[in-house]
This record gives structure tokens, sequence and C-alpha cells, in this order.
């Protein structure tokens, strides 16, 4: 559990006092580099297995399959390879792992040091991984960037829900989403450019672009407030309501304050906290939190991102114009994202 309280409207239905102020809108653009790291990974990994040179390298194996294969052939045993699967596989895992352990630390020392701590594993990561020279480089690089990945993932929509005013919450919370699809997008253009590199070291470049959101995210949260509930939750109220007052860009404050100092003291009277997820009242949130992106795994959309070079090449595309279907994708995928910026909070979630 967190141990967090995002806010809401006050209980006689009027919002609390505030505005859009330009702290927080820059503080919400650096939290969403955590998306950008993500979505830059999902685009990057799928276009660098397609590429003749690092297949040679790395998996000889793949790339004489892939020489050998007939037309008749069935396209994708091409890519039968453990260690192939090890590879894109492996960051998932450490991201899973990453994300029941940075808990932790996301309530005990704050969002922002989470964040911070996923930037910094996942610019160690890329680093390994653009030098890479063996396939254990490879894969320890991709633990490392996934451990980045699951700190940012969950870190950084909390803060952003915590920081953002009540108004713009949802819209500001898309921008992690809309950083994650600008991420794709981008991987997706640099693939195109860096496969065409006629020295054959083009993926090592798409590998290590990945260290500039990571440097991003690194600086810009050096330079992030702690967010008001995070402030409260380790008993810095004095320090809260000052933070308060810069990000809403008002003084009065003082009922939204007491509001997140009241959310605090009643979480932590919560003797046993995962547990009370199981009891009745709180089963349909319980239950709406699991199916929402259970759902959203079982559309294929997520293997359809990571996996569109590879599927593109399948169905008897050229690598040029698997890259560029890639990139088309991808940008639809952050047009999307954008639109929604203007409507998640003017319609609604559903």
């Amino acid at each position: 559990m967190a141990g967090g309280y995002i806010g809401k409207a006050s209980a006689d239905g009027k919002e609390y006092p505030g505005k859009l102020t330009f702290r927080v809108f820059m503080t919400c653009m650096v939290a969403a580099f955590g998306g950008l790291i993500f979505g830059y990974d999902l685009g990057i990994s799928g276009g660098v297995t397609s590429m003749d040179p690092f297949l040679k390298k790395f998996f000889p194996d793949v790339y004489e399959k892939e020489m050998n294969m007939k037309p008749s052939d069935n396209q994708y045993c091409k890519f039968d390879s453990q260690i192939l699967t090890l590879f894109t596989s492996s960051l998932y895992l450490a991201a899973l792992v990453a994300s029941l352990c940075s808990s932790y630390i996301t309530r005990r020392w704050g969002r922002r040091l989470t964040m911070l701590c996923g930037g910094v594993l996942f610019l160690a990561g890329a680093g390994l991984n653009a030098f890479a020279y063996k396939v254990w480089m490879l894969i320890l690089g991709r633990m490392l960037l996934g451990f980045g990945i699951g700190c940012a993932n969950q870190s950084v929509p909390i803060y952003v829900s915590e920081v953002a005013p009540y108004k713009y919450r949802g819209a500001l919370n898309v921008m992690f989403q809309l950083a994650l699809t600008i991420g794709i997008f981008v991987a997706n253009i640099l693939n195109y450019f860096f496969a065409k590199m006629k020295n054959g070291k083009g993926w090592r470049y798409s590998l290590g672009f990945a260290a500039v959101p990571a440097v991003m995210i690194i600086i810009g949260t050096i330079f992030l407030p702690d967010s008001p509930s995070s402030l409260i939750w380790r008993g810095k109220d004095k320090k809260a309501k000052q933070e308060l007052i810069k990000i809403r860009g008002t003084g009065d404050v003082d009922e939204e304050f007491k509001d997140l100092v009241e959310a605090s003291e009643s979480s932590k009277a919560v003797e046993h906290q995962w547990s009370s997820l199981l009891k009745r009242e709180y089963r349909p949130h319980l239950v709406m939190a699991i199916a929402l992106p259970f759902f959203q795994q079982l559309t294929g959309m997520n293997v359809i991102t990571f996996y569109a070079l590879v599927l593109f090449r399948t169905i008897g595309f050229g690598s040029n114009a698997s890259l560029m279907s890639s990139m088309i994708t991808g940008g639809f995928q952050a047009l999307g994202s954008f639109i929604s910026i203007f409507i998640v909070d003017r319609f609604g979630r559903p």
C-alpha cells in the first residue's frame, strides 16, 4: 500500500481552491518521463531483434534460420530461440519484482526517491546494453531496465495524482500514457534510421539512446518537490503545507490540507492493509483494479506494440516496410493519447 491520498472534491461538492500552476505542469511533465522510459523500451526492443547485425552477433542460430528460410516454411519458426525469448522477457520479469519491492520505498521514503532510483537503474541498463559484447550483458542490462521501469511505473502515477489539482487530474495523468506512446513512436523512428547504418552498429545506438529519457528523469527528479501526501505520511506536516501552497498557487489550502492529514491518519490506523482489500466494501474496487488491466492485456495491444516488427515480417513485409508500419502504428497510438488528454476530464473516465 502506498500510504498516500490523491485528493477529492470537498464533502459538500465544492472543489478545492487552486489552479493549474506552471510548477504543477512542469512537475507532472518531468514525472511523465517515466512513461517515456517504458515506451521507448517497448518500441526499441522489437526493432533491434529484427536487425540482422544484432542477430548475427548475439543470436547466430536465429540469423541462420532467417537466411535459409524458404517462402513455404513457417515464418514464426525462425524466431524460435529460448535465449532470444529470455532477452525479451527478462525485462518484464524484473519489472514485476521491482513493482512489488518499490512500493515499500515509495511509502517509506517518498515517490521522488523511487523515481530517481528508476532513472538510475534504467541509465545503467541502457549503458550495459549499448556496449554489450556477450549475451549475458544484454540480459543483465534488460533486467536493470526492468527494475527501473518497475520503480517508475509504480511511483509516477501516484505522484502525478497527488500533485495534480482535482480539476485537471485526469488530463495530467494521461500525460504519463502520452509520454509512453511518444517513447514508442520515437523508438520506431530511430530504429528505422539506425537500421540503415552501413557499419552494422545501429542496434548499439538504438539501445544506447534509452539513456536519454533516463537522464531526463534523473535530472528532473533532483529538482522535483515531494508530494504533500507523501510528506504528511512521513510526519512532515509543516513542509507539506508549504509545498501544497506552492503547487496550488494559493494560500487557501486549509480544507484540502485537513483532508490530507485525516486521510493519512486513517490509512495509518489500518492494521492489516493488504487483508483489508478483501473486505466486502472494497471488493468491487479490487475486482475492477484487477480486471481492467487484465482484459486490457488480453486485447493483445502490448504484444502488437512489442512484436510489431516481427509480426509484420512474418506476414511478408520487408525490413524497411516493417519498420515503416511500426512507425505508423506508434504515431497513431501517440495521437490517441493526445486526444484523450482533452476529453478524459470533460466526459469522464468510463
